[in-house]
């Protein structure tokens, strides 16, 4: 069994055999699965491990060889072997798997081991553990200065981290393992854990809470009282965050950022407070109560309060933005809604009019009449007042291309009023050099605000209009039309915005992404070691003149497999060479394929969903990885049972009610609500689902489908029918609703390890390199497979900056470009194919930047996809961005060129692919209720909600592995001895399997045979 950290238990020097009892651990926070493996050994150790800790070198074996009797040396063996380990001596030092023992007798020539128990009984291996003791080095866990530097060391971790005490317990555990200091008990290192924890927490406290004058501890201790005129405190207002669509909406947002502001907390230095620290406590404000925070003592409940003024007003102002861009978007959906509405109104008339047109037309064009009969000949056709009728007609409903667009805008400027004003003096722009036009344009609005004088062209600033606004914005007396100019300015802000030329601060979604990379001598210290990271070289010449060589020979490769693909062939349109890829067949099933999978089925036992994650619970001990939005210690009693209940509830989509069951504890209301108001969160399903990885990655199934270096990303789309600001229109999926998209990554073991919640759908090459960036479990895929959303020589670029593989699978190849280096290669028939030249001039002199901005992105400094808004914005792009598509385009074509000789690469993409669209097919099937709609109106909770759904799908994953082939595996967890018959059939019901809602009950309990209940009845 892989051990990543080996967690020891024991005291220095002689041991005794004492260990903690269930539930008298004396510090809450040490669970009873840490301390079952605390000192000891759990499983196996790995191949690796026995490498590194139990290889004995010639002096090790001669030390040993000194001992006298077989049982003797082996003992000896063993403990010098578990201490190196574990970090401690075994109280029992032959408690040992067997695969040690076997590992360490083959080393030193012991073969007959039945001699162990008499080592055990006998006094000599405590003066052996005196003795390995000093001569390898090891030292007591209160031996001086090492005990000083631990408590260093561990306050360090607790101040700049909010890690939870159970981490830091396993961190301390490896770093004393690691300087050789024998360890204590379990409790010992848990107390000092938690009193350095506490002493951390008390000083964050103590910090924060003496920040604030005196005036603005009074305005943070307003924000728990309840005003006369309201029913909520200004602490429940604050955290409610705009969910409409409409100016209104918008007005209040601005609202409620001007009360954010008002609390006096922006000036304020608390760059010395740790980020995460700052964070956590925010966190632990937004979703606790008012009361209890009043309940807290003095200085926590100030510190308290003021991380989340401190936080609140980047989370206000981001909600804002957010507000904004939708609401300007949704004016012209609407507009153009009415427009065309309008324009199929009147096209009748509009026929008419130009019909009688027509026949006037027809007679002024016929070569055969006279110039003076044409009138009269115009005239017997159309009656002259009907003619001039249909001339007003067509002048009234006819107009140029766009025009009816921008005159219905002006319907639509007494709803811009309504939030223009607040907008303008609330919200401080800033921009980069792209975005001056934008920001001097509402500069301008701002001070022209309040005044009705006509406007001037040599008082408006002109940059922001452009050509198609030109025409209205200026009209024949050389005016400025105030409208046009504000909607001109709206909607190049929104533009500007998008691609982060304009930005706000502070802000969380909406700041400047270029300000977050690395940067002058922070960039040169860095450097070195993040070019040693990405296997790049400090100068370009030898990277490129290796791209060249590849680029070269995967031409000549495909050139020369070209007469015998029958799959690709070469033809000539519109006097260029063009690609035609046939697509795959589908492959025949051989009958053991088709035997197989009949057998796979039969295996596949008849089990309850909550039976799974109760299951899956008890093998993985995920719902540990559930903590209490406080980071608190305390856990309630059958927490676990608790958090599936609500893991269920969330991921079938059905809600607490079908869950509650009043004579169960852990299956109340109160308690259900409870758990999933604190301890469901982003954060905690993440370090679960890192859990559920793990576990199965260990399989040996899941190592036959792969080793989790390949992955696919697609999109799963669901419909929003309320009101909220984190969703978008999209026909296509969500018809006259909003939806969200649901952009999960799937391993080539089937796990899915990241996922990001997109609202609408948006280009999902946005998105493509964040769920490689900001997954946080072991698995490592260099390789991603997407549909053909995901491509554009951008990603490309960056893809092969960071080291990663990009593998679109390609719809239409035909339209793709291929790319040569050099100009005077001549490759065959694919010669008419590479007509566009690489510009590595442009690679070359920006070689330091490509290298900053994947340095920047592979240190977390900034977002993948807030990089790729600003890169891929605006129709000029800029040099860094060019520099990375020509990157790109290197490695865009030999993709292309690979996609295109082997057949085996594309099935390899395609089957990839197939099995992210069979997660979601269980997606959808698990996500029953609601008619699978979303439900959330906070990003957060929608987060929330499908990462449950995403860690339920794990969990099914997991364990179709595990229990579909038992035989497969060297071990199964013990199940407390239950037999086989409990695979197919749950002879004792645990109350959380009748958690279904009670028609899917009684269908259940009539199947199996079962009398449903008196209540099920009466329902």
């Amino acid at each position: 069994m892989h051990m990543t950290v080996p967690l020891p238990y024991g005291s220095a020097g002689r041991v005794t055999d004492a260990r903690p009892e269930r539930g008298a651990v004396p510090v809450d926070f040490l669970t009873n699965e840490q301390a079952d493996r605390y000192g000891r050994y759990v499983g196996e150790p790995s191949p690796a491990q026995l490498a590194r800790y139990f290889h004995l070198d010639d002096p090790d074996r001669a030390l040993v060889a000194t001992r006298r009797g077989d049982h003797n040396t082996l003992g000896y063996a063993l403990q010098l072997c578990t201490v190196r380990f574990l970090g401690t001596f075994l109280a029992d030092p032959t408690d040992v798997p067997d695969g040690v023992i076997r590992y360490v007798s083959a080393q030193i020539g012991v073969c007959d081991t039945t001699g162990l128990p008499q080592y055990r009984a006998g006094e000599t291996r405590w003066d052996h553990a005196n003795e390995i003791k000093h001569r390898e080095g090891y030292r007591d866990f209160t031996a001086q200065p090492e005990h000083f530097r631990l408590v260093r060391w561990l306050y360090s971790r607790a101040w700049l981290s909010a890690e939870r005490p159970s981490v830091l317990l396993d961190l301390a555990t490896a770093h004393l393992v690691e300087r050789k200091i024998l360890l204590p008990g379990a409790t010992v290192v848990a107390r000092l854990v938690a009193s350095v924890r506490d002493r951390a927490q008390a000083r964050l406290w103590r910090i924060l809470a003496a920040l604030p004058s005196r005036a603005q501890r009074a305005q943070l201790a307003g924000l728990l009282v309840v005003p006369q005129e309201s029913r909520q405190t200004l602490l429940d207002q604050l955290r409610r965050a705009p969910t409409r669509i409409s100016a209104p909406a918008l007005v209040e947002a601005l609202d409620r950022l001007t009360a954010v502001r008002a609390l006096g907390i922006g000036p304020l230095d608390l760059s010395a407070i740790p980020a995460g620290r700052l964070k956590s406590l925010a966190r632990h404000a937004t979703a606790a109560t008012a009361q209890a925070i009043a309940r807290m003592p003095p200085a926590r409940r100030m510190a308290t309060l003021l991380a989340f003024a401190s936080t609140l007003e980047a989370t206000a102002q981001d909600d804002v933005a957010d507000l904004l861009d939708l609401l300007i978007s949704d004016l012209a959906v609407k507009v153009g809604r009415k427009e065309q509405k309008e324009r199929l109104r009147t096209l009748r008339d509009l026929d008419t009019a130009a019909w009688r047109l027509r026949e006037a037309c027809l007679v002024l064009l016929d070569p055969h009449l006279e110039d003076a009969a044409v009138r009269m000949a115009a005239f017997a056709r159309v009656r002259q007042e009907q003619l001039a009728q249909a001339i007003v007609t067509v002048g009234a409903l006819a107009r140029p291309a766009g025009d009816g667009q921008f005159e219905e805008l002006l319907s639509r400027y007494a709803t811009v009023r309504r939030f223009l004003p607040k907008l303008l003096h609330t919200i401080n722009f800033q921009a980069t050099q792209a975005g001056q036009p934008v920001l001097a344009a509402l500069d301008f609005l701002r001070r022209i605000e309040g005044t009705r004088r006509p406007l001037t062209v040599e008082e408006a600033p002109l940059a922001v209009v452009s050509k198609a606004w030109r025409r209205l914005v200026i009209g024949d007396d050389h005016r400025v039309d105030r409208r046009y100019y504000t909607f001109c300015t709206l909607e190049r802000l929104q533009d500007a915005l998008r691609r982060r030329d304009v930005f706000l601060a502070p802000s969380g979604r909406w700041r400047d992404p270029r300000a977050q990379l690395l940067q002058g001598a922070t960039w040169e210290s860095a450097r070195p070691g993040i070019c040693r990271t990405l296997g790049h070289a400090f100068t370009p010449d030898s990277e490129l003149a290796q791209l060249a060589q590849q680029l070269d020979a995967a031409y000549r490769r495909t050139a020369e497999h070209l007469p015998a693909n029958v799959a690709v062939r070469i033809e000539r349109t519109a006097g260029h060479d063009r690609v035609v890829l046939t697509g795959l067949e589908k492959a025949d099933e051989p009958p053991s394929l088709v035997a197989l999978r009949e057998r796979v089925a039969a295996l596949l036992p008849r089990v309850d969903l909550p039976e799974i994650l109760l299951e899956v619970q008890r093998w993985t001990g995920f719902a540990s990885e559930f903590t209490h939005v406080s980071a608190g210690r305390t856990r309630g009693e059958e927490v676990a049972t608790s958090v599936c209940a609500v893991l269920l509830a969330e991921a079938c989509n059905i809600g607490l009610e079908p869950l509650v069951r009043a004579d169960v504890p852990a299956l109340t209301r109160s308690r259900l609500a409870w758990v999933q108001h604190n301890y469901l969160r982003a954060e905690t399903v993440e370090k679960a689902n890192a859990r559920l990885i793990a576990y199965h990655s260990d399989l040996a199934l899941a190592r036959t489908w792969g080793g989790g270096e390949v992955a696919s990303a697609d999109g799963l789309r669901f419909r929003v029918p309320i009101s909220t600001l984190n969703a978008g229109p999209n026909s296509r999926y969500f018809g006259v609703a909003r939806g969200i998209t649901y952009y999960n990554y799937t391993s080539d073991q089937f796990t899915g390890f990241h996922a990001i919640v997109i609202p609408g759908t948006l280009r999902d090459s946005l998105y493509i390199l964040d769920g490689l960036l900001e997954q946080q479990t072991h698995l490592r895929p260099m390789e991603v497979m997407t549909d053909s959303a995901g491509y554009s020589d951008v990603v490309f670029g960056l893809f092969w900056l960071l080291g990663y593989q990009f593998s679109p699978r390609l719809a239409d190849i035909g339209d793709a470009r291929f790319w040569r280096i050099d100009p005077h290669a001549l490759y065959g028939a694919l010669n008419g194919l590479a007509r566009h030249r690489v510009h590595i001039d442009v690679i070359a002199r920006n070689w330091d930047d490509l290298l900053r901005v994947a340095g920047s992105l592979k240190m977390g400094r900034v977002s993948a996809s807030d990089l790729m808004r600003t890169l891929g914005g605006g129709n000029k792009p800029s040099t860094i961005t060019r520099a990375i598509a020509e990157l790109g385009r290197i490695a865009k074509t030999l993709y292309l060129l690979a996609y295109l000789d082997d057949e085996t690469y594309r099935r390899r993409i395609q089957t990839q692919l197939n099995r992210g669209e069979g997660r979601h097919a269980l997606a959808r099937a698990v996500f029953y209720g609601q008619r699978g709609e979303i439900r959330q109106r906070y990003r957060e909770g929608q987060e929330d909600q499908l990462g449950a759904l995403g860690l339920v799908i794990n969990m099914l994953i997991l364990w179709t592995t595990q229990r579909a082939f038992p035989n497969s595996f060297a071990t199964l967890p013990q199940m407390g001895g239950e037999s086989d018959d409990h695979h197919c059939r749950v002879r004792q019901r645990h109350p959380l399997h009748d958690c279904r809602p009670a028609d899917q009950r009684r269908t259940l309990q009539a199947e199996e045979g079962e009398d449903p209940p008196e209540e099920a009845l009466d329902a």
